[in-house]
């Protein structure tokens, strides 16, 4: 039996990943669980799954979490930032499902690599943030970093097997949002509504902000730079609204290869746990002849600057990548809580960047400072009344 531990079990990923595992009793095993407020959820997954341990956000909650499962759980609930190294590192667990949205899944992720845990990274900013750093502690443990994004999912499928110098391309593939075909005049009257209601993908608050202003590919470019040592000058991105291609790589002899399948995050998650294995899930078949056609466009880098600030910061390197992530985390916060426009979100991450001068990252001291400093130049940025 394979032993995972999940880090953000109550998101959208480890509450799919839940699923997965509960489709396969006695081949995959719940060893521990980090969460963060949602206790209503994890209390109804530790009396399914029996972890050994749990964590949340802070004492308080550790608290109320004890006295709403009562004395026959056994589980050890542990607390914030220490907390969740210790689900990280959790003895027995063979591979570690890391799915805790934004930065703040970087120490836990290389916590669970330090303890020479297989990682199931489903944190982008992991990679977008501390690349170099995360890549070479991975490689000096023996550790496998395994993509559990359906992009990146979809290139390690289409590489696997094949030489690293054979690739020509990766080609990502992104749905467009809800906003490929809304006039350009009309974005700056978007509603927070609007950003969530996603075509095809069933995600949390932030990644499905992040899908609208195609952040989240400016983040996959960046990743799939660190995962497959492809240079950004070979890494494109294509608009594809059906989300049946996941992505495609494009090889030196000019085959193309392309992985597809449903908009089900379940099948990228069943694919890391298991490898490298397959294993029959029990998801909905996929009738290509129900599929109907698959449309391809270019980005529009207008009406979605984030992917070219995304760009930006990975070809300067060192730490940008980490500021534009801190920068854009802010200001989607603050769309969320209604204190900017949405068309101010790409404005507040490009004034920060701009202010940046990157320094090389030769500690993860260096990344969290970096982090810590573009927060505070988003907020005063914010303050002064960007939107």
């Amino acid at each position: 039996m394979k032993k995972i531990a999940i880090l953000g079990s109550t998101g959208s990923i480890g509450v799919n990943a839940l699923d997965v595992v509960s489709r396969h009793p006695g081949e995959l095993g719940v060893v521990a669980l980090a969460a963060g407020k949602n206790l209503d959820v994890l209390k109804e997954q530790i009396e399914r799954f029996r972890p050994k341990i749990v964590s949340v956000i802070d004492k308080e909650h550790a608290g109320r979490l004890r006295a709403m499962l009562g004395p026959a759980y056994r589980t050890e609930i542990f607390w914030g930032d220490e907390g969740v190294r210790n689900v990280a590192s959790a003895h027995g667990a063979d591979l570690v499902l890391s799915a805790i949205v934004g930065a703040a899944g970087l120490v836990p992720t290389l916590a669970a690599i330090e303890a020479g845990k297989d990682i199931a990274l489903a944190n982008k900013e992991t990679l977008v943030t501390a690349g170099s750093l995360v890549v070479e502690k991975a490689r000096s443990k023996g550790v496998r970093i395994l993509p559990v994004d359906s992009e990146h999912s979809a290139v390690f499928q289409c590489i696997e097997g094949n030489s690293p110098k054979s690739v020509g391309r990766v080609i990502l593939t992104a749905s467009g949002g809800p906003f490929l075909h809304t006039a350009r005049e009309e974005l700056g009257r978007v509603r927070i509504s609007d950003a969530l209601n996603h075509p095809n993908w069933k995600m949390g608050r932030k990644i499905t902000i992040d899908s609208a202003t195609m952040m989240n590919k400016g983040l996959e470019v960046i990743e799939a730079h660190w995962l497959f040592g492809v240079a950004y000058g070979r890494i494109e991105v294509v608009i594809h609204p059906q989300s049946i291609i996941h992505s495609l790589v494009e090889f030196v002899d000019g085959s193309v290869l392309a992985q597809m399948g449903l908009p089900d995050m379940r099948g990228p998650i069943s694919y890391a746990l298991f490898y490298p294995e397959r294993t029959p899930g029990g998801f909905p078949a996929f009738e290509l002849s129900k599929v109907g056609k698959l449309e391809f466009l270019p980005p529009d880098l207008e009406r979605f600057p984030c992917l070219r600030l995304g760009y930006d910061a990975g070809r300067a390197g060192g730490t940008m990548p980490a500021v534009m992530n801190a920068a854009n985390e802010v200001a989607v916060n603050s769309f969320l809580e209604e204190k900017i426009p949405y068309s101010a979100i790409a404005r507040v991450i490009e004034a920060v960047m701009a202010r940046h001068a990157p320094v090389d990252i030769s500690s993860l001291e260096v990344v969290l400072s970096a982090d810590a400093w573009a927060r505070k130049e988003a907020g005063e940025i914010l303050n002064k009344g960007i939107g």
